[in-house]
């Protein structure tokens, strides 16, 4: 379909009712208005006379198991009403061209030079390393023109990054390999990407939230086939909303943080001969602490223990939700965020601790929730500088979020919701 055929039919309502299950009954003709433009943009960019595809691929959030998938353990995210969109099209030569509106790039990629630059970083060599995780994975890859916008918010624990990948990855599965590529697939080029063009020892949580859509849980015990679960339930029927705050930014460079958690487990498991601590047992660790102790260090031992913990609470959290427990599973929430906090300690970085914006904020929202004695909440994401998550009565958001702004300055608390979507291509839903 061409472009202006595809923005008549936006205009003609009949994406509405899709519309409204990926953004909300509320935002529907904003993202109209959005894609519309979005179409255009393409147009003015790579000529009106193209049969074109539409994209979108979400943001996620992890609700519960922070830290836990890179040692093969178990999650409870979610796909969100933000994403990052696309208009694309083959273009039948040799070469990728990407103009990214959101970040006024526009680059091109020869698909005969997929080797990473001496950096290791930038949009360029993640798309590189898109591309090349393709061929080695044995799928074919080809030429296309995408015109690309993101309302994902970045740097905010939301996997803008790997909303972006699995937009690709959609792109490419739909023009090049008849849509036979399943999500777990999708994940695992994605993470290979991160991991040999960004050099980011990142897990597979962020590309398969992303990837699948829903609320779903993730058991990573077998990380080449992880075992996905979706999650049939509402927050808004426990008329509760999930709240993400941007904290401010980290000033100094948390690579060396965050490599240093999936590490550190991992030097516990070593300890036992075993690569990843979901190998071994936390009665294993406890029967030997010493022993542990003078091997791996203290904070290993504590890191560890949270990854135990935190497989148990998200064991408990999907429960409680099959079983419509929302006080368990809020109980749950706060259990998380006070492991990664004390035991994990990915709330603020030592190389500079005196920039504290996450533990400033979560103290905030725990006074706030104790004076209302409602709710819940915990870090987001990564950690060491960026997001919280809060969950929260409705009645109480507006409140919440004038409150919270005070501290973390305008425009910072956004109102999320799950869709049931991930990345998938638009014009198969219509």
């Amino acid at each position: 379909m061409k472009g202006n055929d595809m923005i008549e039919l936006l205009k003609s309502g009949k994406a509405d009712a899709l519309f409204a299950k990926l953004y909300g009954e509320s935002a529907v003709k904003e993202n109209v208005r959005r894609y519309e433009e979005l179409l255009k943009g393409y147009g003015k960019t790579f000529g009106e006379d193209q049969d074109v595809l539409l994209f979108s691929s979400p943001g996620r959030t992890e609700i519960s198991g922070n830290h836990t998938d890179h040692n093969h353990g178990k999650v409870l995210a979610g796909s969100i009403n933000l994403d990052c969109v696309g208009v694309a099209a083959k273009n039948g030569t040799d070469s990728v061209r990407i103009v990214s509106e959101t970040y006024n790039q526009d680059f091109t990629i020869d698909l005969n030079h997929l080797e990473p630059s001496a950096k290791k970083a930038g949009t360029i060599d993640l798309v590189k390393g898109l591309l090349k995780g393709f061929t080695e994975a044995g799928y074919l890859v080809g030429g296309f023109n995408a015109y690309i916008t993101s309302n994902v918010i970045s740097a905010a624990g939301v996997s803008s990054s790997a909303a972006f990948e699995m937009l690709l990855c959609s792109m490419l599965n739909t023009f090049f390999n008849e849509g036979r590529m399943d999500t777990v697939a999708y994940a695992h080029i994605g993470k290979y990407s991160e991991n040999h063009y960004w050099d980011k020892a990142s897990g597979l949580l962020d590309q398969m939230a992303c990837a699948v859509g829903g609320l779903i849980t993730i058991d990573f015990v077998d990380p080449q086939a992880p075992a996905v679960e979706k999650i049939d339930f509402d927050f808004g029927s426990q008329d509760h909303s999930l709240i993400i705050v941007q904290t401010g930014k980290g000033h100094a460079d948390l690579s060396a943080d965050y490599s240093s958690v999936p590490n550190e487990m991992k030097k516990v498991a070593q300890f036992f001969g075993k690569e990843v601590l979901a190998q071994i047992t936390e009665k294993d660790v406890i029967d030997h602490l010493s022993e542990v102790r003078a091997f791996a260090g203290d904070r290993s031992v504590l890191r560890a223990l949270h990854f135990f913990e935190e497989n148990k609470r998200v064991e408990a959290e999907v429960k409680a939700l099959k079983e419509n427990d929302f006080a368990s599973f809020l109980t749950n929430i706060t259990a998380s965020g006070n492991s990664s906090w004390k035991w994990l300690q990915n709330c603020f970085t030592n190389s500079s601790y005196q920039e504290q914006g996450i533990t400033v904020t979560l103290a905030l929202t725990e006074m706030f929730i104790a004076e209302k004695k409602r709710g819940a909440c915990r870090v987001h994401g990564g950690g060491f500088a960026g997001v919280i998550m809060a969950m929260l009565p409705n009645d109480l958001v507006d409140e919440y979020i004038e409150y919270i702004e005070k501290a973390t300055g305008k425009d910072s608390a956004y109102r999320m919701s799950i869709r049931p979507y991930g990345a998938v291509c638009i014009n198969d839903l219509l």
